[in-house]
C-alpha cells in the first residue's frame, strides 16, 4: 500500500524501550561508533506516522541491535521493545521456503517434483499447467497468475477454508502464459504450506514450530495470532482513516499460513538471521548425532538465494538514483538485488496494520529487519538505505528520510488530484438506467463466489458473502456505475461497481475496479466477473 499523510508527533520515552546486547559483549565497527540508530528512527516515525518501529541488525555474526522505539498503541503509553511481537506477513514465505528446503534435504520430495505428485487434487485453470507446475514454481511467483489474483479469498479475513482456496485456484484466469513473467501472488504459498503440513502430518503452524522455531530458540514467535492473546507484548495494528493514522483490528488468516502466518519480534529475528546467513546453521547447537545443528544444508541456502525469475528492474525517481539495482529476480522465498555491488535477499510483508523488510547481505554478513505497526513504505525504505550504507560501508549519510517522503508526498498529491479531477468530470446529472431494486439480488463469480446486493432504505448495501467486513454502501457515480464505501474504512479500497445491462434491460454481469491506484494490490476487485443468480424456476 502507498499511504502517505502529514507527520504527526509520537510520544514515546526519550530513551525507548528496547532489548539490545550488552555494549560489552559486541564491539561495533568503527564506522558505527557515532551512529544514532534512535535519532533516524524518530525522525522515520515523524516524517510517515509510524506509531512504532522495532529494528534488529546482525552484523558478523553478531546482534548489534535487538530493539524496539514508539508506542504498541497509538494513545496508549505501552513502549514497543525487542520482545514486541509483530505480524511480519510475507516475510513468513522465507519459513515456508526453509521448511520445503528441508524436506528437499530429507529426500521427502525434490524442487522440480510435479504439485500433483504430492497433492493428487491440485488444479490450476489450464491442465498443462496443472500437469507441469512444480513445487520449485510454487515459490517463485512465474505461474502465470495476475498480480495477487485470487488474494480476495483471504484478504481481507474470510471464512474459506485452506483447502477451499487451493480447490477454488482452477477457476482463477491467468494473466500470461506459464513461466512467462514475474507477478507475485500469494495463494501458490498456501499450496506450499499445504504439501508441508500434508510430509509432516501436522499443521503448518506446529511444523515451522517445531522444526525451525524452537531450534533457532525464536522463543515467543508464533504462527496465529490466537497464540498472541495471553502475551500482553504485542504491537497493535495501525491503518490510515481520511489520512489519519488510527488503531485498528488485526486481520487473522489462518487459511493463508503459508504465506503470511509468522508473528515475531526484534530479537527472535535477528536470530533467524544469523541461521540464514549462516547457510542453516544454528550457532552453538548440536543435533540429535552429537553434531553441529544444521537445519538445511548449504546446497539449499544456494538454492533459495540463486534467481529464479527475473523481475523488471525499476528507475528511481532522481534523488534516489543511488538506490538503483544493477539486477532483480525472485529466488526461493527472498527477492534477490544488488546494492552497491553486493547480493541482497530481502522480502517484505503487509498485512492489514503492519508492514515490514527483512535485507540479508551475505558479502558483509549483515542482516537488518525493520518491523513497523503502521502501513508505511517509505517508513521501511528510508531506514533499509539508511541502515544498508550505515552497516555496509560507514558512508556518510543521504539523507534518504527527507528525499523519500518528498517522493511519497508528490505521489500522493498527484492520486488526490486525480481523484478529484474524475469525480469532477463524471456525468454527475446521470442517472441509473434501472430502478433500484432491480440491482438487489445475489450474483456469484467464478472463484470467489456469491455477492449480495440488497436495499437498505433508498440505498443499496453490497456485502461479500464469505467475507464479513466487506460490506458497504453503494453511491451512484455516473450512468451504471456506483461507488462502495466499505465500513471499514481502514481498508481504503471503495471500488467501482459497474454494471453490464443485456438487450433486455437485464443485468448481464457486474465488474469491480478500486478507486483509488493506492490501493493494495490484494484487493483484486479487477478480477472478479460477478453474474447473476437466476431464481430457480418452479416445478410444473
Amino acid at each position: 500500500m502507498k499511504r502517505i499523510a502529514a507527520a504527526i508527533l509520537i510520544a514515546f520515552s526519550a530513551t525507548g524501550a528496547y532489548a539490545e546486547i550488552p555494549a560489552a559483549a559486541v564491539t561495533a565497527p568503527a564506522a558505527t561508533q557515532a551512529f544514532d540508530l534512535e535519532q533516524d528512527v524518530t525522525r522515520v516515525m515523524k516524517a510517515f506516522d509510524v506509531p512504532g518501529i522495532a529494528i534488529a541488525v546482525v552484523k558478523d555474526g553478531k546482534v548489534v541491535a535487538a530493539r524496539g522505539f514508539g508506542v504498541r498503541k497509538l494513545g496508549e503509553p505501552a513502549k514497543v521493545d525487542g520482545q514486541t511481537l509483530f505480524e511480519i506477513a510475507s516475510n513468513s514465505k522465507a519459513f515456508t521456503a526453509a521448511a520445503l528446503a528441508m524436506l528437499v534435504d530429507e529426500g521427502k520430495l525434490k524442487w522440480d517434483d510435479p504439485v500433483v505428485k504430492h497433492l493428487p487434487d491440485f488444479q490450476m485453470y489450464d491442465a498443462y499447467v496443472t500437469r507441469e507446475m512444480t513445487v520449485r514454481d510454487l515459490l517463485t511467483h512465474r505461474s502465470g497468475l495476475g498480480l495477487g489474483a485470487g488474494d480476495l479469498l483471504w484478504w481481507p479475513t474470510t471464512n474459506f477454508s485452506t483447502d477451499e482456496i487451493i480447490e477454488r485456484l482452477r477457476y482463477v484466469k491467468p494473466a500470461t502464459s506459464f513461466r512467462a513473467a514475474y507477478a507475485y501472488d500469494n495463494l501458490l504459498y498456501i499450496v506450499a504450506g499445504k504439501i508441508i503440513a500434508q510430509k509432516s502430518g501436522k499443521s503448518w503452524g506446529d511444523t515451522v514450530r517445531e522444526r525451525i522455531l524452537k531450534p533457532v530458540g525464536m522463543n515467543t514467535t508464533t504462527t496465529s495470532l490466537a497464540e498472541n492473546e495471553n502475551n500482553p507484548n504485542a504491537s497493535n495494528a495501525h491503518s490510515k482513516i481520511n489520512d489519519k493514522i488510527a488503531a485498528v483490528k488485526s486481520m487473522p488468516v489462518n487459511n493463508a499460513v503459508g504465506a503470511v502466518g509468522i508473528n515475531t519480534n526484534a530479537e527472535d529475528i535477528a536470530k533467524w538471521m544469523k541461521v540464514l546467513l549462516d547457510g542453516g546453521r544454528v550457532e552453538g547447537a548440536k543435533g540429535a548425532d552429537g553434531k553441529e545443528l544444521r537445519l538445511w544444508s548449504e546446497a539449499q541456502s544456494r538454492e533459495m538465494w540463486t534467481a529464479q525469475t527475473p523481475m523488471k528492474v525499476s528507475i528511481p525517481k532522481p534523488p534516489l538514483a543511488a538506490t538503483k539495482a544493477n539486477f532483480a529476480a525472485y529466488g526461493l522465498g527472498f527477492q534477490l538485488r544488488d546494492y552497491k555491488g553486493q547480493l541482497v535477499a530481502m522480502h517484505g510483508g503487509a498485512l492489514q496494520g503492519f508492514y515490514s523488510r527483512v535485507l540479508l547481505v551475505p558479502e558483509s554478513k549483515l542482516g537488518i529487519a525493520i518491523l513497523t505497526n503502521a502501513e508505511s513504505g517509505g517508513a521501511l525504505s528510508a531506514l533499509q538505505y539508511r541502515l544498508l550504507d550505515q552497516y555496509m560501508t560507514g558512508s556518510a549519510p543521504t539523507d534518504w528520510i527527507k528525499a523519500i517522503a518528498d517522493i511519497e508526498e508528490e505521489a500522493h498529491a498527484k492520486e488526490l488530484a486525480r481523484l478529484k479531477g474524475a469525480s469532477a468530470t463524471r456525468v454527475a446529472a446521470s442517472k441509473p438506467s434501472l430502478d433500484l431494486a432491480a440491482y438487489e439480488g445475489q450474483y456469484t463469480d467464478p472463484w470467489y463466489g456469491a455477492m449480495n446486493i440488497k436495499r437498505n432504505g433508498k440505498k443499496l448495501v453490497l456485502s461479500f458473502a464469505r467475507t464479513p467486513d466487506l460490506t458497504g454502501e453503494m453511491e451512484h457515480f455516473q450512468h451504471d456505475t456506483f461507488i462502495v464505501r466499505w465500513k471499514e474504512r481502514n481498508f481504503n479500497a471503495d471500488s467501482y461497481v459497474t454494471f453490464a445491462l443485456d438487450h433486455d434491460g437485464s443485468i448481464e454481469h457486474v465488474k469491480m475496479k478500486a478507486v483509488s491506484t493506492e490501493t493494495d494490490f490484494s484487493y483484486d476487485f479487477h478480477d472478479l466477473l460477478f453474474t447473476p443468480v437466476k431464481p430457480a424456476k418452479a416445478k410444473l
